[in-house]
């Protein structure tokens, strides 16, 4: 059965099935499509899926015509058998029609900073009773180390099936960056994972298909580790950075200036830049992932849980930075109009998921403050579990920025005219290192 799936995936004769149409699943989706694989993408969300079948992209760096190219397209399976090189369904008994069924939901954290699998439980739940022998399963999503074998190949196993036998399982976590235009899908190296050895040939098969270079792992376990080292890594740097900024800032040092300078050692260095707090999907979330489960081995994570607190108290120490700009105007946070200056996570991206710019936006507003946003990449505040604010994105007008107080610099975009901004806005708190010379209108933060 596992030479028969292989011969499949190295023939083209697999339908691919991606769980989850989001930042993720959607460009797994073209790589596939792009090397004649057909795929049947499953979402439970059918605005998406209405939108997707009407060849209209909903994620700012992939158009739309990169999704009605595909749907014009078919692919002949043995038999004479025809299908659609890619279409979109909410309808989970048509897991039946795959050989490959690759996870790429949410794995978000609780309000008690706890990992929440709710979507990965309920996905294989749905997806179980629609299973066939000779298929594969894939994980994508971050999680801990433990969370294949616990939660799928239980469920699975419990079904009746017999992984490694009739049903391949394996972990192979996701490692996009959006908005960067040198590593895309193809060209990042793939962490692969097996929960038996035949399971990491048939994922090593399956990926080697599309991404120049598979990196196999002795278990899935390995695998999840692998992506929560690799944010973890960043995480805590970054925390580092953040905590050097508060000391530099308070003896007139900049920072930036110092990270640039350490920066031209050729060895042993690695430049990390500070910012307002942490955001996307994984570094603000996967150390949580880490921690949680090695209480469960009696180990306390302190290192990395000192970067968290580090970086999850960054928003509060840029709200006292522009406090004490005001004050030093003669004005007062309370009754202040201020400009949030990007509300995506990253730079050049529309994805606004743990922005730190809503974090900062709450607190300015509980302090008082009226506060309006810019985002070219985000036109209307999204809706969110934490999160609300009936607001869209201002242009930036010259009479915009001279009926502020304040224009608070989160995210450095690079369509921002900063130029322009620094001309005409009374006072600018840049978080991101944009202004690098003295300005009297500019403090850094």
């Amino acid at each position: 059965m596992k030479e028969e799936l292989i011969q499949k995936i190295k023939n083209r004769q697999s339908v691919v099935g991606i769980v989850g149409l989001g930042y993720v699943g959607l460009p797994l989706m073209l790589r596939f499509t792009e090397m004649g694989f057909a795929v049947l993408g499953f979402d439970i969300d059918e605005v998406k899926v209405d939108k997707l079948n009407s060849g209209k992209s909903y994620i700012g760096h992939i158009p739309s015509a990169a999704i009605a190219e595909r749907l014009k397209k078919e692919v002949e399976l043995k038999e004479g058998r025809v299908v659609p090189l890619f279409a979109a369904t909410s309808d989970y008994g048509r897991a039946f029609e795959t050989d490959v069924l690759i996870l790429c939901v949410p794995t978000p954290l609780n309000r008690h900073r706890e990992p929440d699998l709710s979507f990965v439980r309920s996905t294989i739940s749905s997806l179980l009773p629609h299973l066939r022998r000779g298929q594969m399963i894939g994980l994508e999503s971050t999680t801990y180390p433990g969370t294949t074998e616990e939660e799928l190949r239980t469920r699975v196993e419990e079904a009746g099936h017999v992984i490694g036998k009739d049903i391949f399982l394996v972990y192979s976590p996701e490692r996009e960056d959006p908005g960067n235009p040198i590593y895309n899908t193809r060209n990042i190296p793939k962490v692969c994972g097996g929960s038996t050895r035949d399971c990491l040939e048939v994922g090593e098969a399956l990926y080697g298909e599309v991404v120049d270079r598979v990196v196999p792992l002795s278990s899935t376990r390995a695998a999840e580790l692998t992506k929560l080292l690799e944010n973890i890594y960043r995480a805590v740097n970054i925390g580092l950075v953040n905590e050097l900024k508060i000391v530099a800032d308070r003896m007139g040092i900049d920072i930036r200036e110092v990270i640039d300078a350490a920066a031209t050692k050729p060895f042993g260095f690695t430049p990390f830049y500070p910012g307002p707090g942490l955001g996307g999907h994984c570094i603000p979330i996967d150390p949580f992932y880490l921690t949680w489960k090695a209480r469960e081995y009696g180990i306390n994570t302190r290192f990395i849980e000192l970067a968290g607190e580090v970086n999850t108290a960054m928003p509060q120490w840029v709200v006292g930075k522009v406090i004490d700009a005001l004050n030093e105007r003669g004005k007062s946070l309370k009754g202040a109009r201020v400009l949030v200056l990007g509300l995506a996570y990253k730079k050049n991206v529309d994805d606004a998921r743990e922005s730190p710019a809503m974090e900062l936006m709450e607190i300015l507003q509980s302090k008082g403050a009226e506060v309006i946003y810019s985002d070219p990449h985000v036109p209307v505040f999204p809706s969110k579990r934490r999160h609300h604010f009936e607001l869209e994105s201002v242009e930036l007008t010259q009479e915009a920025l001279e009926g502020v107080d304040c224009v608070l610099l989160v995210t450095d975009h690079d369509d921002f005219p900063y130029d322009f901004i620094g001309n005409h806005a009374p006072l600018i708190v840049d978080t991101r290192g944009v202004y690098r010379n003295d300005q009297a209108n500019v403090v850094k933060a």
